[in-house]
Order: structure tokens, then sequence, then C-alpha cells
């Protein structure tokens, strides 16, 4: 056992929803470290004393969720190239006076994609539709795994450019409008937006998933969203959501935190809802 009862927790408005303490209290089990781990839901315009408090109370660390990743980075003394190249975070350190910012969402993202489903990315020809916090995150672990083309599609061509410039440095990359995509084909397609928290379907055609192997929406416990469904009735055969990656964030903050880096099959199959 190592140090007593260590304070984390999971920091968003909306909180209640969160698996996070679920799936770091089993971490902890498993890997025999004495820690609690909690969710904090923070006032909106009030991450950074919601955190001073935390700290004040003796917190080792915590996970930031929507809308405060971006309060996060700003928050930090300290920036990881990951979180730099984000522009946002998912995870703080406390040492001290420091505080240490991390992003892992992209990370966790590819090591679910290749590890845990067996589908790899490189010389594929992938759709990344979005360019919010998430997309950022995944950009450059996406280039990492040497795609022969990384797509970025979004409703606002700005943001979605300004994607591509930073990947253009590491990779074959282009911005797209929707309607751009018709009659293009894609290997893999991840669905980044928050349209499926919404019940809602992105405005991408049918016809991009022609060769599709597979389709991924990071929204998790949602079952077959209207993306999932679009990409289910176009005959692609590999249907995920986003629980393996929010294991896998996870699982990365946690050896960052305590040195150690817990299995994470478990928990995946804990909180999996069936795709049917």
């Amino acid at each position: 056992m190592t140090d007593k009862f260590d304070p984390y927790a999971v920091i968003g408005n909306p909180i209640a929803f969160s698996k996070s303490p679920l799936i770091h209290m089993a971490f902890a089990r498993t890997t025999g470290q004495d820690m609690e781990y909690t969710k904090i839901e923070a006032p909106l315009g009030g991450f950074a004393a919601t955190v001073e408090a935390f700290r004040q109370a003796g917190a080792k660390g915590i996970n930031i969720t929507a809308p405060f990743k971006l309060d996060a980075f700003a928050y930090a003394t300290q920036r990881s190239a990951r979180a730099e190249l984000a522009g946002a975070a998912n995870a703080l350190k406390f040492d001290g006076a420091h505080v240490l910012a991390e992003n892992f969402d992209g990370v966790g993202l590819v090591r679910d994609v290749v590890h845990n489903l067996g589908a790899s990315l490189r010389g594929k020809r992938v759709l990344l539709l979005g360019a919010g916090g998430a997309a950022r995150g995944a950009l450059l672990p996406f280039l990492a795994e040497g795609p022969a083309l990384l797509v970025i599609a979004n409703r606002s061509i700005e943001k979605a450019e300004q994607l591509a410039a930073i990947g253009k440095q590491h990779g074959t990359v282009q911005a797209a409008r929707y309607e751009a995509l018709q009659g293009q084909t894609f290997d893999v397609v991840f669905n980044a937006t928050s349209a499926s928290l919404r019940a809602e379907l992105p405005p991408v055609p049918a016809d991009v998933f022609q060769a599709c192997g597979l389709a991924y929406e990071l929204a998790y416990g949602k079952g077959v969203t209207p993306f999932l469904r679009l990409a289910q009735n176009a005959g692609v055969a590999q249907l995920a959501d986003g629980v393996g990656m929010l294991a896998e964030q996870a699982a990365e903050a946690f050896s960052w935190w305590r040195g150690v880096r817990p299995a994470t099959a478990a928990v995946i199959q804990q909180l999996t809802v069936p795709l049917v």
C-alpha cells in the first residue's frame, strides 16, 4: 500500500453521469493504492475556486471533463507537449505550488483502437468528424500512427482548417466541410462531434462508409447512436463507442499520478453497453 487515502476527483458540469470514480476506484483496488476518488460539480465560471478548495483539502490530482478542459489548461503552471498542442487539459497533478497539466484523451483513444479493437490506422484513410476539444486531443496521436490521409470535417471550416494546419507538420491532413465529403470513402470514421449527446446525426454522407472497417463513436454508454446506426446500415463491420477510450485515458492518468498502470479489460467489460 502507498500513501493513505490521497484525494483525487473528476470535475465537470454536469458531473452526475461520470463513471470516473467507478473506474479509478477499481484501478485502486487492483493495484493496491490507498486513494479516494470523488466527483465534483464546479459552477460555471468557478473552476479555479473549486480546484483551489480541493487542493487546500490535500488533493493530489484531478481529471477534468466538459466544459472545463480549457480552464484546466489555463490554471496549470506547467503543461506537457500533448496538452500544449491540444490547447486543453484533461488531467492535473498537484506538486506543491506547481500544477502539471496533461491531455490523455487522444492517447487513450488510439490505444483503444489499436490495442483493444485491433484496428490499425497505418496507411488508412481516416475521417474525423468535429474540430472541438476531443478532436484536438486526438489529432497528433492519430498522426503518430501513420495514416495515409486524415480528413477533419466540421460545420465551421475555419476550425477544421486551424487543426489541419497544426497537423500538416506531422502528416497528411485536410480540412473539409461536410458537403465536400460526398463521393469520398474512408477506412475508419470517428465521430468527435457532440451530436450524439443530443441523439442527433452529424451531417455526414452515408457513402463515406463504403470502404469503412470501423466506425467509432467517442460518446459512450448511448448504445447505437444515430451515427453508429448510419454506419451499421451502410454495412460497416465493426462499431465501437468511447467506453474503451474512457478507460484507457483514465489508466494513463492513474499511471501518471500513482506510478503503476492498471489493466483496463475488466472495467471496459463492466461499462460496455451492447451496440445492437
